[in-house]
C-alpha cells in the first residue's frame, strides 16, 4: 500500500475539512515556507455567534511582502485572552464546551508563543488528538524546496517517499499535471460537499466555521459528522481522481 501525502499552509483553528485532509493520508506536510497572505486563513477563522458569523484574528506583523509564515510573528500579547473570552461568551452555553475548553483554554492563556505558524501547529495537534487523528505532522523546512510550484510539490512528496498526493480542489486551478504524471506521483483531490448538518447555536446551520464550533456542540460525535472516518458510510466519496 503506498504512501499518502498532504501539503498545506497552517491555517489558525480550521474548519472539518482541513481535519478530513489531515486524516486521509500518512504524512501532513505544513509548507510554511510559502509567502504570508494578508486576509487569509494563516491568523483567522470564523466562529458561530448570537450576531451572526465572526472572524477571529490573531494579530500578526507584516515586516516585509515577502515574508514566509514561518518567519510571521504575532503583533499582541493579549490577543489569546480576548479569543478566550469571545470563544466563552459564544460556546459557553454549548452542550460539549466545559468538557473541552479545558483542553483549549491553556493554549489562549499560557501560550507564550509569539510565531504564527507554531501557534496553529499547537491548535492543529490539540484538535488531532481529540477527534483521534494519528497523522504524521512535519514541516516543509525539514526538506529542501526544489524547482517551481509544481516542481516543488512534486519533491516534496519524493522526498517523503509518498506515491500519492491528496490536495485540496482550489490547488488544481495552478497545478501542472503533466509534471505529476512524469513523477509517477497519482494525485487525488479531495471532495469538501455532502457534510451533514450538526447540532449548532444561532441558526442558520453554516459549515464554514471553525472545527471548534463543531466539538463544542458535538464532542466526541463530532467524527460522525465528518467524511474520512471508518464508521462513516461516505468517507470513500472524500477523494477522486485529479487529473482524468
Amino acid at each position: 500500500m503506498g504512501k499518502k501525502v498532504a501539503i498545506l499552509q497552517s491555517n489558525y483553528i480550521p474548519w472539518k475539512g482541513y481535519f478530513d485532509l489531515i486524516n486521509s493520508v500518512d504524512e501532513f506536510i505544513l509548507y510554511d515556507e510559502m509567502q504570508y497572505t494578508k486576509n487569509d486563513w494563516r491568523n483567522r477563522n470564523r466562529i458561530k455567534t448570537a450576531q451572526g458569523v465572526q472572524w477571529l484574528t490573531i494579530p500578526v506583523k507584516q515586516e516585509s511582502l515577502s515574508q514566509t509564515i514561518r518567519e510571521t510573528r504575532t503583533a499582541a500579547d493579549n490577543w489569546g485572552s480576548k479569543h478566550a473570552k469571545t470563544l466563552m461568551l459564544n460556546y459557553g452555553r454549548s452542550r460539549c464546551f466545559r468538557k473541552f475548553w479545558p483542553l483549549f483554554e491553556p493554549l489562549y492563556i499560557d501560550g507564550r508563543e509569539n510565531f504564527l505558524s507554531k501557534i496553529n501547529f499547537e491548535f492543529i495537534r490539540t484538535i488531532n488528538d481529540i477527534l483521534g487523528i494519528d497523522t504524521h505532522i512535519t514541516w516543509s523546512s525539514n526538506y529542501r524546496l526544489l524547482g517551481d510550484r509544481s516542481e516543488r510539490l512534486v519533491s516534496l512528496c519524493e522526498q517523503a517517499d509518498a506515491d500519492e498526493y491528496i490536495t485540496g480542489p482550489s490547488a488544481l486551478d495552478y497545478m501542472d499535471g503533466n509534471v505529476f504524471r512524469r513523477s509517477g506521483i497519482s494525485v487525488k483531490v479531495v471532495d469538501y460537499g455532502g457534510y451533514p448538518e450538526y447540532t449548532q447555536l444561532y441558526p442558520p446551520f453554516e459549515h464554514g466555521v471553525s472545527i471548534l464550533d463543531l466539538i463544542f456542540n458535538e464532542g466526541l460525535d463530532a467524527r460522525k459528522y465528518m467524511k474520512t472516518f471508518p464508521e462513516i458510510p461516505c468517507h470513500e466519496a472524500f477523494l477522486r481522481d485529479a487529473f482524468q
